[in-house]
């Protein structure tokens, strides 16, 4: 076998974290990886992997190697890719990560609706909401909402992430619906807060040209997922701070009710971020078009309640 295949192998058993995984994407059995990952070793006189019988660790050597070697490959594919470009055909693999709740609702029929205009393309979608390492995790692109952190990366804004606090109907009729901000305050209100962020238990709202915090009292439920106080808000349970990505179809259905519009809250935005220092390669530059047409500045989510 050629040091570029056992290279591949090896890039392989990385990102599977192990060799079983790695043995499962290629369709191979295991022991073919690890004959092919001694040889690698043998090839390279040094030890890639800290083996034990729990998990399966890079050595120093191995985490150097692989950056190395993944780059490689990077350019290897890219080199295929721009020739396949010139046919007009995207090929090879793409790797992206995204957070969860917009990923089930709108990048998964995006994805399907790009794999089948280009059928000679593989994606592989981690859903996280974490934040990924591009570079140490082999992502080729990741979609990102809210404040980008990480300044190195270059971003490309795909559409607007705006937020609605709403609440059921039931809901509405039991408490009442909050007028003004101090409404907030009443007795009988109940909050479904989201945990992920900063400061979660404060509200903050647009007053004129001010913003004003209203702090929230011991929530029902606190979540770091969105459809998880989305259905919790649906079933009456209080009132949330969803983005409109996820609240858009409730409230199309009359599932969920918009309250205190004329009090906007803080907008953000949802960003494709890749590495620096590397070209773009041609699928994912198609790929990041494909979803700023899809979404763009006024996405068909806003567009259904607007």
């Amino acid at each position: 076998m050629s040091l570029f295949d056992e290279m591949s192998v090896f890039i392989h058993v990385v990102d599977a974290g192990s060799f079983s995984g790695a043995a499962r994407r290629l369709g191979v059995a295991k022991s073919v990886i690890s004959r092919r990952i001694t040889a690698l070793e043998t090839r390279l006189d040094a030890n890639l992997f800290n083996r034990t019988t729990r998990r399966l660790s890079l050595t120093e050597v191995g985490q150097a190697y692989g950056v190395r070697a993944r780059r490689i490959l990077e350019d290897v594919a890219e080199a295929a890719d721009a020739t396949h470009s010139l046919r007009r055909e995207l090929v090879g693999r793409l790797r992206v990560a995204a957070p969860m709740s917009f990923a089930h609702q709108h990048l998964s029929p995006a994805i399907a609706s790009f794999l089948r205009e280009h059928p000679l393309l593989d994606v592989e979608v981690d859903l996280n909401d974490r934040q990924v390492d591009l570079v140490d995790e082999g992502f080729d692109l990741a979609l990102r909402i809210g404040t980008l952190e990480d300044s190195s990366l270059i971003a490309r804004k795909l559409a607007p992430s705006r937020r609605v606090l709403c609440a059921s109907p039931a809901y509405l009729k039991e408490c009442g619906e909050p007028l003004t901000l101090k409404d907030l305050s009443a007795r009988d209100h109940r909050f479904l807060v989201y945990g992920n962020r900063p400061l979660a238990d404060q509200w903050r709202f647009r007053v004129g040209s001010n913003w004003q915090a209203v702090s929230i009292r011991t929530p029902r439920l606190t979540a770091n997922n969105g459809e998880t106080l989305r259905d919790a808000a649906i079933e009456g349970l209080g009132l949330a701070i969803l983005p409109t990505f996820i609240a858009s179809a409730p409230i199309v259905a009359g599932e969920l009710k918009p309250v205190l519009s004329s009090y906007p809250l803080p907008e953000t935005s949802i960003y494709a971020v890749w590495a620096p220092g590397r070209p773009l390669s041609t699928k994912v530059r198609a790929l990041v078009d494909a979803l700023g047409a899809r979404f763009g500045e006024s996405p068909y989510w806003d567009e259904a309640i607007r």
